[in-house]
């Protein structure tokens, strides 16, 4: 590895060296380092036309991991990346990924990821996904995810996903099928600056009895960045479902928020909650009688709010 590669991995996957487990590592389009183990099995795709790897977890895997960071480096590289995970019936593993863009060019990076996630019977996984942009180049750093979830009965997934620094522009495109007792936990956490634009949009449909949707976003907006939070929570059936939209609003920023509930259930219960707004003036006159000045206060409010 490269020291742009050991920084990128360190932002995206906090990792210092090579991860104990299953592992890939995709660098600048190209595999740079698997390693597969008794219990998880890592393929590269064969269909034509389409570039990634196939993962697969036994039934009955616990306590293991898998860490599949990808580190673009070169200025213009444009990839589409399709990632299936096969996670067998009572597994219960955690699932690192995460996308760091370095453009130091002039043209443009992008890095879209298709991750399509099958979720065994009573199977439980723990997915973070953390996007990261640097790079002192005009180029922008374009990052669309596309995450497909399908969880069996009983099955469970926390999906962790954080986008905090760097990158130009964002599509994150979530949909979700859950079955009889499946459980989904989403948290979003996304800060934008200057001129940067971020989308999220969230699709859950609850088809099983008794199944459960929890997605919460959390965001920040500075300088004259947009930001777009669209959730929509079907229930379908007898189900509990919560979406949950809740943003600061700083400079010229602009944020929208449009939670959509359908019940088609006598028995669906949905909430949707979504706020809005500036940063509460008593906070910062509190910090600041602490010896901070308004800019170490607003740093220290919104670090907080983003834990």
């Amino acid at each position: 590895m490269d020291a742009i590669e050991k920084h990128i991995l360190e932002e995206v996957a906090d990792l210092h060296a090579v991860p104990e487990g299953a592992y890939n590592i995709r660098y600048n389009g190209q595999s740079d380092g698997r390693k597969t183990t008794a219990n998880i099995d890592i393929v590269t795709k064969t269909e034509e036309g389409k570039s990634g790897i196939d993962i697969i977890i036994k039934p009955g895997t616990k306590n293991e991991s898998v860490h599949i960071p990808v580190v673009l480096s070169q200025s213009g590289l444009k990839e589409t990346v399709y990632n299936d995970f096969y996670i067998g019936d009572d597994a219960d593993v955690t699932i690192v990924a995460g996308c760091g863009i370095h453009n130091c060019g002039t043209d443009t990076s992008q890095h879209d990821g298709i991750h399509t996630f099958y979720v065994g019977k009573n199977a439980r996984i723990k997915y973070v996904e953390k996007h990261y942009g640097e790079g002192d180049g005009s180029g922008e750093r374009i990052l669309n995810p596309v995450t497909v979830i399908n969880i069996d009965e009983g099955g469970y997934m926390e999906m962790d996903t954080v986008q905090i620094k760097g990158v130009t522009s964002t599509k994150r495109v979530t949909t979700a099928v859950l079955k009889a007792g499946a459980a989904l936990e989403i948290s979003e956490k996304i800060m934008t600056h200057g001129n940067q634009y971020a989308e999220t949009d969230f699709t859950v449909d609850m088809n099983g009895e008794d199944c459960s949707a929890n997605v919460v976003s959390r965001s920040v907006a500075k300088g004259k960045s947009k930001q777009l939070f669209v959730s929509r929570i079907n229930g379908n059936c007898k189900c509990a479902g919560h979406t949950e939209c809740d943003a600061i609003i700083m400079d010229q920023a602009c944020v929208t928020a449009e939670p959509q509930l359908t019940a088609n259930d006598i028995d669906a219960s949905l909430i949707h909650e979504a706020a809005i707004g500036k940063i509460a003036g008593e906070q910062l006159i509190k910090l600041m009688t602490l010896g901070l000045t308004e800019e170490e206060a607003e740093e220290q409010i919104v670090n907080g709010f983003l834990k």
